[in-house]
């Protein structure tokens, strides 16, 4: 089968930058489709100029200038800047690389992802030349420009009137889409919730790691809980509450071991939250490196977090987590993940903490029976389902 893939980020050595999860899941999901024998080739928003034409693993990566007033994924800018970029943004109608890569490469079908730079322009461009598309949803961006639904501190429960204004002619688009992913039901339900994808073809395929062998944890000091954060250290993936909740615990009860990129005045800001607090910054790190430090990794997002990779990295890493009721978290512990789940809140993210200190043997017998423990769901299995559905979705537009 070929496929063309495009995802605003796509990591490789001349344009290494990530942001989130969601383009380290493409480049894998790629790189196994490759592995099988399918040939495909990405297209991902430019985040420099000039930027060329790269391949990578046996991928051809082209990157497509945004037609805009900057390129994304660069230094902030301001709120009227963004607001012209946004609005520019939903009105764009042309993708002339990605119609190119169409004419040239002529794929089966198109796998769009995270679409920031990139544009539902993408969609009419396959769509106009009778290629069928099916998008995932790793974000927001159909019905928020800032694709995250949350504002002013806290997840947003309506759609605001400019974020329906600037994402008008993103959400008519979604008509031009043969089959829509969701990485978690929850992701699914708001935007169907919203009057989306109401005449789509819906799936969800959830996240499962692909992480390599971890080694066994070394003892920790007595008393002492090894607490662990890895993301995006940024307000909707709640790592000033989690820090505010340790400043709530008695001092050297726990270690919050830290990894994600912090600067200098980050790093500063968060250890003066919590100034008797054992905070140690790990900066960027293979996630194995990260889980053989730790003894439980919290998940903390104020946010609908989509699908946090986080619990399948944790589960394969051995690792309970304790993890608030966002997104797709409380789902993954109803199927079967293993940790427990609180409010968001530092009180209560620090009481839930206690509870844990007071109960070293459950967490040591929870370790245990995930040691024992095969996980069916592995990255082989999404790799299997998403090419279910795209030989699918070809089979149903040929005989059409």
């Amino acid at each position: 089968m070929k496929v063309l893939v495009t995802s605003s980020l796509y990591p490789t050595p001349g344009a290494p930058k990530v942001v989130g999860g969601a383009e380290i899941f493409v480049r894998r999901l790629v790189e196994s489709l490759v592995a099988r024998g399918d040939v495909i080739e990405v297209v991902r928003a430019a985040s420099m100029p000039d930027q060329k034409v790269e391949r990578f693993n046996d991928v051809d990566v082209y990157s497509a200038q945004s037609k805009n007033i900057y390129l994304p994924f660069n230094e902030q800018r301001s709120p009227p800047a963004r607001g012209i970029w946004h609005a520019v943004e939903d009105w764009q109608r042309t993708a002339d690389v990605v119609g190119a890569r169409i004419d040239a490469f002529k794929p089966d079908l198109l796998h769009s992802n995270n679409l920031s730079g990139l544009t539902t322009a993408i969609w009419k461009a396959a769509h106009d030349r009778r290629i069928p598309i099916v998008h995932t949803l790793h974000d927001f961006y159909l019905t928020c420009p800032r694709c995250s639904r949350f504002s002013n501190g806290r997840t947003c429960k309506h759609t605001c009137l400019s974020c329906k204004l600037l994402t008008i002619s993103r959400r008519k688009a979604t008509g031009q889409l043969s089959a829509v992913v969701g990485v978690s039901q929850r992701i699914l339900d708001i935007h169907t919730e919203l009057g989306l994808f109401s005449n789509t073809r819906r799936k969800v395929i959830r996240h499962a790691s692909a992480l390599g062998p971890i080694a066994p944890s070394a003892t920790p000091p007595s008393n002492t809980l090894r607490l662990g954060f890895i993301g995006r250290l940024t307000e909707e993936k709640g790592i000033y509450n989690l820090v505010k909740a340790v400043s709530l615990l008695p001092p050297n009860s726990v270690r919050l071991i830290i990894a994600g990129y912090a600067s200098d005045e980050l790093k500063q800001e968060l250890r003066d939250l919590a100034q008797h607090a054992k905070l140690e910054f790990l900066g960027f790190v293979a996630p194995e490196k990260f889980y053989e430090q730790i003894d439980v990794v919290v998940i903390p997002p104020i946010w609908e977090e989509p699908g946090p990779i986080v619990v399948a990295d944790a589960r394969a890493a051995g690792k309970p987590f304790l993890g608030t009721r966002f997104g797709g978290i409380p789902e993954a512990v109803a199927r079967g993940a293993k940790g427990w789940l609180t409010e968001p809140d530092p009180e209560s993210l620090a009481a839930s903490i206690r509870q844990l200190l007071s109960k070293p043997d459950e967490i040591a017998a929870m370790v245990k029976q995930l040691s024992l423990e095969s996980n069916p769901y592995t990255f082989t299995s999404v790799v299997d389902e998403y090419r279910d559905l795209f030989e699918s979705v070809v089979r149903g537009r040929r005989t059409t």
